[in-house]
């Protein structure tokens, strides 16, 4: 139930649709009311029925959640993404008519997407319905932040739109969206897997290997794909919800486009901003889990003392030190990493502290930030400039920024690893790994494996 009475809407659409008439343009009307508790889960399923185009966020240590339905607007570019992006979201929100008492983080006008590994890869395949940069504001934004729940009706009003169809419409669909609904449906199963011939990629290791030893680069990274065929289209918020449950360190999201969705539960933070104060994470280095708490300890050990871990690890602190610093002031990065365990892998881990300097923006810092060493390499144009040649997979968004930022100066955005994109009855999952010129081709296909696994366990079901 919207704690919000009739008339408030119906007053504010007619105020804004009145300012539309005489200055003959289309604006932005943003709404946000506290509204009763809901499941973020069933509010991304029942969404399917109102709009297509849908969108999850999710810090899940954090228990906050964004569910996006519908799209009131939307911001793309392929060229100078960044600024392009930025200057679109401020014509907009300069001249937005807002009500938002509870400015509460992720409330009002909310720009969520994410921009391309590399913008100048033309995507046609898989990626083809996410070429270049996309940023949408969702019509109706669910927020739980906790044990507070918030809703955000956007539109965009024309010097035409009828008040009386207006305000039915938002009447009819916010009342649809959070009825209770439990989520009871079977995930489809699995019919066949095909990925990419291990010999194939331990050439491309060995290739990239021997680039590095003739200082072409001091470090790239690869990656690869595997297929996932199902016997029916997967159910994107049965995914989601296995994805929150057993990746409870990570940040979970999905993005939907034309016919494709994007979905993943990565645990790297990029950037998050909240009141000026910027954290970052140097997450980079892996190993799996033990089976036991002895054996887990063991490996955690090893991988805190590898040379080559720690090495590819510190090419990441540096080059985040450096990319923060282009932007903020106050940088704090400890001298050490320590062990960050998830369920099926543990990372070395640096957390990043910093002050936004004053004119800058999450997009500033998103912009110098990508692609870190960890998913790119190093030197940057070096690396790039490899995978652009040798790596035969269209990357997309995978690796790429991806996440959200409001009118207040608040945002998260997260590298986009562990993640896949569903088409129809079709996912295709990505993973990666570093190399460096001590890498062991097939110990870094066997990580591949393992970086797998999370998205494998989330849609994966066996008929019974």
């Amino acid at each position: 139930m919207i704690e919000v009475k009739e008339k408030t809407i119906k007053t504010l659409l007619e105020d804004a649709c009145q300012t539309v008439r005489e200055e003959k343009t289309a604006r932005l009307i943003s709404i946000t009311e506290r509204i009763d508790p809901v499941n973020p889960f069933a509010v991304f399923e029942r969404a399917k029925h109102i709009s297509p185009d849908r969108v999850f966020w999710s810090s899940v240590a954090d228990d906050f959640y964004l569910v996006g339905v519908g799209e009131s607007q939307a911001f793309q570019a392929t060229e100078d993404v960044y600024n392009d992006i930025e200057k679109q979201w401020q014509a907009l929100t300069d001249e937005a008519i807002v009500c938002n008492d509870s400015q509460q983080t992720g409330t009002g006008p909310v720009a969520f997407g994410g921009f391309p590994f590399d913008s100048q890869e033309q995507l046609e395949g898989v990626w083809k319905d996410f070429n270049g940069s996309h940023f949408r504001i969702p019509t109706y934004l669910v927020v739980r932040n906790e044990s507070t729940y918030y809703l955000t009706i956007n539109l965009m009003v024309e010097p035409n739109d009828q008040i009386e169809k207006l305000y039915k419409e938002v009447e009819q669909q916010t009342a649809y969206l959070l009825e209770t609904l439990h989520l009871d449906q079977t995930q489809a199963s699995v019919v066949q897997k095909e990925q990419s011939n291990s010999e194939q990629w331990v050439e491309l290791v060995e290739k990239a290997i021997h680039h590095i030893k003739q200082d072409q680069a001091a470090k790239i990274v690869l990656a690869r794909e595997m297929s996932v065929h199902f016997e029916a289209k997967p159910i994107i918020s049965l995914a989601l919800r296995q994805l929150a449950e057993a990746q409870s360190s990570s940040f979970v999201f999905a993005f939907e486009q034309g016919e494709s969705c994007f979905i993943g539960a990565t645990p790297e933070r990029l950037v998050r901003v909240e009141q000026e104060r910027l954290f970052s994470a140097c997450i980079a280095g892996t190993a799996p889990r033990g089976e036991t708490e002895s054996e887990d300890q063991r490996i955690a050990d090893r991988l805190i003392e590898d040379d080559k871990n720690r090495e590819e690890h510190d090419y990441v602190v540096q080059m985040i030190k450096q990319a923060v610093s282009h932007s903020c002031t106050d940088v704090d990065i400890p001298d050490r990493p320590r062990v960050y365990p998830l369920k099926n892998l543990q990372h070395l881990y640096t957390p990043v502290t910093a002050k936004l300097k004053n004119d800058y923006t999450i997009l500033d810092v998103v912009k110098h930030l990508h692609p870190t060493p960890a998913l790119g390499g190093l030197p940057r144009d070096a690396s790039t400039a490899f995978i652009r040649s040798f790596e035969p997979i269209e990357r997309g968004w995978y690796g790429a920024p991806i996440g959200w930022f409001d009118m207040n100066q608040n945002g998260e955005f997260a590298v986009a690893i562990r993640s896949g994109l569903i088409k129809a009855k079709k996912a295709t999952l990505f993973a990666g790994c570093g190399i460096v010129k001590d890498s062991d081709p097939m110990s870094e296909y066997e990580e591949t494996l393992i970086k797998f696994t999370p998205m494998l366990d989330a849609l994966e079901v066996e008929n019974e």
